[in-house]
């Protein structure tokens, strides 16, 4: 298997639905033709909702399937409620004209992960930017673009981390920053002070923690690491990487990639200050952009 992965054109609940539905099959001890021969489906419609490529699924046909598996009743909730995002118009969609190519695969991503585990050397994490941050950022490799295309960037910046927080389903956020981050200026001091301060109030969250990489800790993994975000799934699907480079972005789910990803994060996370400790960090740097 290549290690990059090819999740261009992912359709992540059809996924989850399929092998929910396949495990369901198997823990049943039935075959696709047994399955067919006592339900209203056909052997090959079978095979493609399993291989998440059935476009047409229903509500009413998830809870069926559900319901001929013995699923529970919280089981049979959770793929409806799947199902019933299929054809729902991405949160997105009115932004798709200042998506650049391959982040709308990710911001899919996103919206279905449970956890997730940032480095950043750089920059504040979208995830954490605030507004005044986010259109400095954009601002200044856009200097030939309208007020009005950085203004939609910006609000799509900031509904991510707001629909983040505000989901119906549990999510755990765990974010490294690099001491550097909080030095860097974006925009103004004033504009740093009040993004340090941010995020640091958001770290306070039971399902946010913040922890910082300070200057002592050196090079934890021996060598540069760009950009890099592990993301979590429920119900079993695959854990995807994505790394953040200069011209473009990769997205990596094979098995060995991923475990790479994870001990170098874990690597960062264990040169990183404590939570607490991180909290009073970042506090410490606000008041000095303040001066």
């Amino acid at each position: 298997m290549p290690s990059k992965a090819d999740l261009s054109g992912t359709t992540l609940p059809r996924r989850q639905l399929g092998r929910a539905l396949r495990d369901a099959r198997h823990a049943r001890g039935s075959t696709l033709d047994q399955v067919a021969g006592e339900t209203e489906f056909s052997r090959a419609t079978l095979s493609r909702i399993e291989l998440g490529q059935y476009e047409r699924l229903k509500v009413r046909e998830v809870e069926y399937l559900s319901r001929y598996y013995g699923l529970p009743d919280g089981r049979t909730e959770y793929l409806m409620t799947l199902a019933s995002e299929l054809n729902t118009k991405v949160w997105w969609q009115d932004y798709q004209n200042f998506v650049r190519d391959g982040f709308s695969t990710y911001l899919e991503l996103e919206s279905y992960a449970t956890e997730f585990r940032l480095f950043q050397p750089l920059v504040v994490p979208g995830l954490l930017q605030t507004a005044e941050y986010a259109r400095a950022v954009f601002s200044a490799y856009k200097l030939d673009h309208p007020p009005s295309e950085i203004d939609n960037q910006v609000e799509l910046r900031v509904q991510r981390h707001t629909r983040l927080l505000r989901r119906r389903w549990k999510v755990q956020l765990e974010c490294l920053l690099h001491e550097s981050v909080l030095h860097t200026v974006v925009g103004s001091k004033r504009i740093m002070a009040a993004q340090c301060r941010f995020i640091a109030d958001l770290s306070t969250r039971e399902d946010v923690a913040v922890r910082v990489v300070p200057f002592t800790a050196g090079l934890p993994t021996g060598g540069v690491v760009p950009p890099f975000n592990i993301l979590d799934f429920p119900d079993s699907e695959p854990t995807v990487v994505y790394a953040e480079g200069a011209i473009g972005s990769i997205t990596f789910e094979d098995t060995d990639d991923v475990q790479r990803f994870r001990e170098l994060y874990e690597s960062f996370r264990n040169a990183a200050l404590g939570e607490q400790e991180s909290r009073d960090r970042i506090r410490k740097i606000a008041r000095r952009h303040d001066q």
